[in-house]
């Protein structure tokens, strides 16, 4: 297909651009400090909370990546969505509303770095660049992974050289958030959430009427998937269900979706934004994975409309939804895609942004700097990250999942230990923070070079960190102002209920 405006899937996925450029201008509006830049100054409400932290983690794997997974090995790809629908609940229950309150009391940090350099009191700022470094290094790399999503799609649908996708797919969502910041982010992310639960609802069920459409009297699905197909445990060891499992420990430590708990209006809010937001992930997960496994009797059964997915199983959603309907709603279906893409990659271009602003430019460089000043650095950021992620996603050959699996465990071993102790556990030291995030990092580069026993790197990562944080700890004391700062936490959330 070549790029036409005179056609409707074209003109749907140009009016949700102008739609999203129209909400990045609301966001300017609104704008005016860097709190409101990346921060919305703390005013979402639940329902926004909700969605947009929903959308900000659910990138292009959702509608690509995992739909993809499910096609190729079936439903014992299933333990991913499973591990991730566990692993959420536990960050909304567990970690949500101390972060709320825990940021604003400890200084009203503004970025993951501010929080734990506050909170351990680290004067010589030690604790902030690390922190600050890893989310560069590894949020550069997740950049990339949205940036590849979205240039597979615009080469799918519109026949681009995919070089020439990648700018154009990126440019997309670099518009609103270099105009809006984070007002603009949530927004959109609250539209396009709402966009890919309708696509991820209505897909699988049109797929799933037209593989029904064809069994003879009589027949199962047993008779048009393969036996291993449908086992949940088939071909799948037990580390490797230990491995996919072990993707909702990377929750606790996500900056991106850490800062929208920290962006809520109160902690009262984080309740109902929990309700909404689970929901909506069980129903988006579901979804995702039923139009991977629907797609293996679909295509089998038309294998003249298979090649596309044959040639890259990540396109298994987006042929299901040219295939199946009519243009002006396969064009809504195939900007969900667009959206999930967006949603992601723009929070993440603006912690990446926030952190080389607020983390090494205000802290290093200009601590006098002016409002206007901090926010038009934080826009010129946005463009810079953006670049490296372009140039990282130049591979033609690079896949969405492999990628987001990378920057995932990254996040997820060196901050979710340290976030939840610095939550949970008054005795935490700023040495004990320092070394689990350096041990948890540097497990996950190791390990992922070597692949030692075909285990995630998150699951070493993760324990290795939380045990250098408690044991590092455990050499020290924390400062009296620390210990008092935390048992006036604990008595507001104990008063909260």
């Amino acid at each position: 297909m070549q790029l036409n405006w005179n056609d409707p899937t074209a003109i749907m996925f140009g009016v949700y651009l102008l739609a999203m450029l129209g909400i990045g201008l609301a966001g300017y509006l609104g704008t005016r400090n860097l709190s409101d830049y990346i921060l919305g100054g703390r005013s979402l409400g639940s329902f926004v909370t909700a969605l947009s932290a929903g959308a900000s983690d659910m990138s292009g794997w959702l509608l690509m990546g995992l739909p993809g997974a499910v096609y190729l090995s079936g439903l014992s790809e299933a333990w991913i969505a499973i591990g991730l629908t566990v692993g959420a609940y536990l960050n909304w229950r567990l970690v949500a509303g101390r972060l709320r309150l825990y940021t604003e009391r400890a200084g009203n940090a503004l970025t993951l770095p501010d929080y734990l350099a506050n909170r351990f009191e680290d004067r010589s700022n030690v604790l902030r660049i690390v922190t600050a470094l890893v989310i560069l290094v590894f949020f550069t790399l997740y950049c990339a992974s949205g940036v590849v999503a979205g240039a597979r799609l615009f080469e799918n649908m519109f026949g681009m050289p995919y070089a020439t996708a990648l700018w154009v797919g990126a440019a997309c969502t670099i518009a609103y958030v270099f105009i809006g910041g984070f007002l603009a982010v949530s927004w959109t992310d609250t539209v396009q959430a709402s966009l890919m639960i309708t696509a991820l609802i209505l897909a699988p069920v049109m797929a799933y009427l037209a593989v029904q459409g064809q069994l003879q009297p009589g027949q199962d699905w047993h008779a048009v998937v393969p036996a291993e197909k449908l086992d949940l445990l088939r071909g799948a060891s037990f580390v490797g269900v230990v491995s996919l499992l072990a993707w909702g420990l990377g929750y606790f430590g996500q900056p991106h979706i850490l800062v929208r708990f920290m962006a809520a209006s109160s902690v009262q809010a984080i309740a109902p934004a929990r309700r909404i937001g689970m929901a909506w992930m069980v129903l988006c997960l579901a979804g995702a994975v039923a139009v991977g496994f629907i797609g293996i009797p679909y295509f089998a059964a038309h294998p003249e409309g298979a090649a596309a997915v044959t040639a890259n199983s990540e396109t298994v959603f987006m042929e299901i939804a040219k295939q199946l309907f009519n243009p002006w709603v396969a064009g809504m279906l195939l900007a969900a895609i667009l959206a999930a893409v967006m949603s992601t990659l723009s929070c993440q271009l603006l912690v990446c942004s926030s952190a080389l602003t607020e983390d090494i430019y205000r802290t290093f460089l200009r601590p006098r700097a002016g409002q206007t000043e901090l926010v038009w650095v934080g826009r010129a950021m946005v463009l810079v990250v953006a670049v490296v992620a372009i140039g990282l996603a130049s591979n033609p050959n690079a896949k969405v999942l492999g990628m987001v699996s990378y920057a995932w465990a990254g996040f997820g071993a060196a901050f979710g230990p340290v976030i939840i102790l610095s939550l949970f556990w008054p005795r935490m030291t700023r040495d004990g923070a320092l070394a689990g995030i350096v041990v948890g990092a540097m497990t996950v580069l190791v390990w992922k070079q070597f692949g030692w026993l075909g285990l995630y790197e998150i699951v070493p990562g993760f324990i290795l960190g939380g045990l250098a944080a408690v044991l590092v700890s455990q050499l020290g004391q924390p400062s009296p102002g620390m210990r008092e700062r935390h048992a006036a936490v604990e008595d507001e959330l104990a008063r909260l209920g």
